[in-house]
């Protein structure tokens, strides 16, 4: 009996070992959150709008107020297809990303008007500094959100567009530009949870308040929309292994906040 009780101490004593192991490896493992936005200033977040060079901030677009990224246009006589973007410093590859936004009452009639009540986030981008001048979109995939346009009207958020580029959704190659989500559709004023959870060039998830609402895969340089871009750039069928995060400007007010981010060293699944 002795003996039987002195086995199982031992059993007991290395599979607690084994979980207490385990456990510090997975806490090892687990990725930190890193804050891309300080709440206070855009330190480390880089413009480029249409029309403009790198780094001009045309018109104060981009601000910072009450603790969001606001995307203003008070200081515009004419939008005049000033598609902007604020960059983020550092590329990242296989990472979590997550913000909040909402919309805000404010839209440039002149802009075109699909852009109403739409805006996103950009990944995988080019580098602002190879954007150029007269170029009107970056080379990119983008986490789309909307909001309700006409009452009772579906219109999801959290769906695809790839300016200058493909993905393959649903086993090939999708020649759409965008690609609806399952996600909800939800009122102008209200704040939205997106996440972005990307593994390099194989799959991406987007998220909307929790829930996945788009899957696809392969994300590579391809497509139409970008225009005037540098030829040497957009070599089509090279795959996206990495890029850069932008927040997009394209004639309505949006707010970010809450951009956080961990990078990934885990296989999709």
């Amino acid at each position: 009996m002795k003996s039987i009780f002195l086995l199982f101490s031992i059993l007991l004593f290395f599979s607690c070992q084994k979980t207490e192991k385990e456990a510090v490896v997975l806490e090892i493992e687990e990725p930190e959150w890193q804050i891309l936005f300080n709440g206070k200033d855009l330190m480390g977040w880089t413009p480029k709008i249409h029309h403009h060079e790198v780094g001009d901030n045309y018109a104060n677009t981009f601000r910072v107020e009450d603790g969001a990224i606001v995307v203003n246009y008070d200081g515009y006589e004419k939008f005049e297809d000033r598609f902007g973007h604020l960059f983020y410093e550092k590329p990242f590859s296989s990472f979590h990303l997550s913000w909040e936004y909402r919309f805000t009452d404010q839209f440039m009639e002149d802009a075109p008007s699909y852009t109403f009540r739409n805006s996103g986030v950009m990944f995988h981008s080019q580098a602002a500094e190879t954007i150029l001048k007269e170029q009107d979109w970056p080379i990119s995939v983008e986490y789309q959100m909307y909001a309700e346009e006409k009452e009772g009207e579906p219109r999801p958020t959290g769906n695809m567009c790839s300016p200058g580029t493909d993905v393959v959704f649903e086993g090939k190659i999708d020649d759409r530009h965008c690609i609806n989500s399952s996600g909800s559709t939800f009122k102008w004023d209200e704040w939205v949870r997106a996440e972005l959870i990307v593994y390099g060039d194989s799959i991406v998830h987007h998220l909307v308040n929790g829930d996945t609402v788009l899957t696809y895969s392969k994300p590579q340089i391809g497509g139409g929309v970008a225009n005037r871009f540098d030829p040497t750039i957009k070599v089509d069928g090279t795959p996206l292994k990495s890029g850069y995060i932008g927040l997009q400007s394209e004639g309505q007010g949006v707010m970010f906040r809450d951009i956080k981010i961990r990078e990934l060293t885990n296989q999709p699944n």
